[in-house]
This record gives C-alpha cells, structure tokens and sequence, in this order.
C-alpha cells in the first residue's frame, strides 16, 4: 500500500541528489517539514523553482511512510525567491527564517500557526521598513509553536497589563516598568510594539527585539539539542545593523 498527500508548501531548500535529482524540503501547513527526491530537480528548468521561500504545490509520494518519498508533481505557485534576490537584507531575512525552521521544526509535525506566520513574513519583504519588526514576531511566534512561548499579556509582579517593558530572562514572563526598573541590568528590554500593535517604532526596538527572542531561541531550542545559532541569523542582523535599520 503507498502513501500519498498533496498541499501547498514553502520551500526550504534543495541539494543535488545523484546526477540528475534533487533531494528537495518543504514546509507545508497540514504535513510540516517534509523532504524527498525530485526527478530531474537538477535541471535548469527546475534549479529555480526549488528555491528556498517559493510557494509550490507537492504531491508526496512513498510505499510506506517511513521512506523517504518523492515529489511528483511538485509544482510554482509564486516565486517569491526571484523577488527578494535584489536586496541582500531580505534575503538574508528569508534565509534566517528558512534555517530557523529547519533546524527548530520535527519533521513531519504540522506547525500552522510558523506556516501561516512565514507566508506573513515573505509577503512583508514587499516593505523595507516594516519587515524587520514582523520578523522579531515571527521568531516570538517560532518559539510558541515550538512549546516555548513567553508570556507577555501582564506583568508577573504585579498583574497589570499597562507599560510592560521588561522580560525575566529565567520565567519568559513580563515586567512592568515601575515593577522591574530596580532590576533592569538582569532584564531583557521588551520592546512596545511586541505587546501593542499599534505602537511606534523607536530606534533600537528591533535590536531589543532580536535580543530578546535570540536569548530564548538559544536556550530553550538550540542549546537543549546541543546546537548552535543557525548562522544565517547572524548574518541577518549583521546586514539590518549595516543599513541602520535595527
């Protein structure tokens, strides 16, 4: 008896696979992180559609779940790789968030709500200034659908939900200002924005951002799996501290 599924999916990748194959990973919203083999995935036709952050249509094919399947057909839907190549910072962005997954992500376990908050994050490349942020709340988001959520609805001093802005390093849970100012060497700084949508952006918000999700992402993901940092990360606040946009 084989298995089958089809969806639509966001590719994370593809490597060459013997002479003429391409052993391709997506992440779809109903069957998560999925890798198998495309036939012909090495030709030219197909080099550009399996690029990372593409929106493609698969059909996943295998004798037993177990295997490692094949895609066929796998198909474009929207190229959103060709529309990033142009500016380095978001395709920096959109390889930070592809290695996040990958390397965050068990195989074959749906995660809707990292699915629908990548589709999010690609389509906010169309905006320079405003991606940024919505990429410190994708990784906010990364982390609660991996089980390791903050809490940052109310203060944990006090119970007040007004002018929170700090974060215990230790609970994940939030401070206000009046209750954490005495300890905010031993703080991390929450930036408004991450608690209120309508909230300006102020210069270093988006670095207080990163610094904040990056403390808990190492932690409580990477760390416990004896792993580091994805690189690509790095290597994307290193491009936004370059352009002045953290």
């Amino acid at each position: 008896m084989s298995v089958e599924w089809s969806d639509d999916a966001i590719m994370l990748g593809a490597r060459a696979y013997g002479e003429t194959q391409a052993l391709a990973e997506v992440f779809s919203r109903d069957h998560g992180r999925a890798a198998a083999i495309v036939h012909g995935g090495a030709s030219r036709r197909m080099k550009p559609v399996l690029q990372a952050g593409n929106l493609v249509r698969v059909t996943w094919k295998a004798r037993t779940a177990e295997q490692l399947g094949f895609f066929a057909p796998l198909e474009l839907i929207e190229p959103h790789a060709a529309r990033v190549l142009d500016d380095p910072a978001a395709l920096a962005g959109l390889s930070s968030a592809v290695a996040l997954i990958r390397a965050g992500a068990v195989e074959r376990q749906p995660y809707g709500g990292i699915y629908d908050a990548l589709q999010v994050l690609i389509e906010a490349f169309a905006e320079p200034e405003l991606w940024p942020a919505i990429y410190t709340r994708f990784e906010l988001g990364l982390l609660a659908d991996l089980g390791y959520g903050l809490d940052l609805k109310e203060c944990a001093l006090t119970g007040v939900n007004d002018d929170l802005a700090f974060v215990s390093p230790k609970s994940g849970r939030a401070a206000s200002r009046s209750a954490g100012e005495e300890y905010a060497d031993k703080l991390l700084r929450l930036p408004p924005f991450l608690v209120d949508p309508h909230a300006p952006l102020a210069p270093g918000d988006v670095a207080d951002a990163f610094a904040l999700a990056g403390w808990f992402l190492e932690r409580r993901v990477f760390d416990r799996r004896g792993e580091g940092m994805p690189e690509a990360r790095r290597r994307l606040i290193e491009a936004l501290g370059h352009r002045g946009r953290l």
